[in-house]
């Protein structure tokens, strides 16, 4: 079978594709800047165990990289890259090319790791979305909100993961002792691995609507829109998602593949898994960004569950040049739901108890905290604690199921001490 390169893993944690390689029969080399990340824990380092090389390139150096990729590559040829995180997709992509192996191309995936430029791009298109500006520094954000007026999202133009998002409603959100924007630059945020925010932030229009993610592989450019996940989320000022509930295919969904592929052939994404978020407003659907890769938090399981067979090795199929050839499960495709655990106390996580129930249509239960962990009520997708699968006929069936069993588990948290009055 294939030799794969693959390049760091989601979350630094998530072996799923590492998984889906080896059980489809390939083999595969590793590419890091930091592969002790990875080998202090034991169930990334037993994956990685059998991989034919594991390569360290201290800061990603690509110079260095392409020189012993190419070393590797006169040893045992490889046949695919794959990378599955935003920080390494230009490196990845510029490896790509210089190893002569099917990726996005470069300049995409220069312009998709910078939110701004996506939305000057889609700007020339044509093609509808919130009105928007950029803010390198206070002044220049204070000028954009002014200009935009009222309600705004303030998010870097580099981010990913939900991470570091502001929204701006009323204007009591802009008085000193309660507004955000005098400390918001510099930010000083790392993204892991040694890579720092660019401190360029996306200023746009807040918009209203149902909160959507198409997941799309694109083959020589052609697009395929494997199905909408309408993502649920916590209630504000929370950005988190609770949970969301994927369809396959583009049933009711037709406008919605329309603008998403369209905004694909504006940013020239030729090659690859693509998740593209919307929001369904009352105007239409409307981007809220596009991201290069598979989608991440596990949803790859939700979705292989309700297309009954992995995701993962459609995208190794794609990145080697061949048709899927994961065989689907017998049977219809199905409604998948997930729903996450989150705490609703600051404190000390003592223990987490799951529900021990046998339904069927439970299909994937995971738990990432541990006692010890602090925790706190969720605002970023970071903050949640462990998730369920379900599928059902509908998506009333499925949804029911995964809210019954979140509700059946049981948190015990200690509470965080009051601090000292100063």
């Amino acid at each position: 079978m294939a030799h794969l390169l693959i390049i760091d893993l989601p979350g630094g944690n998530d072996t799923d594709l590492l998984q889906a390689a080896q059980q489809a029969g390939h083999r595969f080399s590793f590419l890091s800047s930091d592969l002790a990340l990875y080998q202090r824990q034991p169930a990334v380092q037993a994956c990685l165990q059998n991989a034919v090389a594991c390569i360290e390139v201290p800061d990603f150096d690509l110079a260095q990289a392409e020189q012993q990729l190419r070393a590797l590559h006169q040893r045992q040829p490889i046949e695919a890259l794959l990378c599955l995180i935003d920080i390494r997709l230009k490196e990845a992509a510029h490896l790509a090319q210089r190893l002569g192996l099917r990726f996005l191309n470069p300049a995409s995936a220069a312009l998709l790791r910078d939110k701004h430029a996506v939305r000057q791009r889609l700007q020339q298109a044509g093609l509808a979305q919130p009105e928007f500006r950029s803010a390198g520094s206070t002044e220049e954000l204070k000028q954009a909100v002014a200009e935009l007026g009222l309600p705004v999202l303030i998010k870097p133009a580099d981010g990913y993961g939900s991470q570091n998002i502001v929204v701006l409603r009323h204007e009591e959100d802009l008085e000193p002792w309660i507004s955000p924007l005098e400390c918001m630059l510099p930010s000083h945020a790392e993204y892991g691995l040694g890579v720092h925010a660019s401190d360029q932030l996306l200023v746009e229009r807040y918009m209203e609507g149902q909160f959507i993610g198409c997941d799309t592989l694109t083959r020589d450019g052609q697009h395929q829109l494997l199905g909408v996940n309408q993502k649920r989320m916590f209630a504000p000022p929370s950005f988190a998602i609770e949970g969301g509930c994927f369809t396959p295919g583009n049933h009711g969904y037709e406008a919605v593949q329309d603008y998403v592929f369209q905004a694909l052939d504006a940013v020239g994404f030729d090659c690859g898994a693509a998740h593209v978020e919307l929001i369904l407003t009352a105007e239409g659907p409307r981007l809220v960004e596009i991201n290069a890769r598979l989608v991440g938090a596990k949803i790859p399981r939700l979705i292989s569950l309700a297309l009954g067979h992995s995701v993962h090795q459609d995208v190794i199929d794609l990145h080697l040049g061949r048709r899927s050839s994961s065989a689907p499960a017998t049977g219809p495709r199905c409604v998948a739901v997930t729903r996450w655990v989150t705490a609703t106390d600051v404190g000390v996580l003592e223990a987490l108890t799951l529900p021990s129930w046998t339904e069927p249509g439970i299909r994937c239960v995971e738990v990432f905290a541990k006692p010890g962990d602090r925790v706190h009520p969720p605002f970023e997708n970071a903050d949640r604690l462990a998730y369920v699968m379900c599928t059902g006929a509908s998506q009333r069936e499925a949804e029911a199921l995964a809210e019954r069993f979140v509700a059946d588990t049981r948190l015990k948290v200690q509470a965080a001490e009051a601090p000292t009055p100063a």
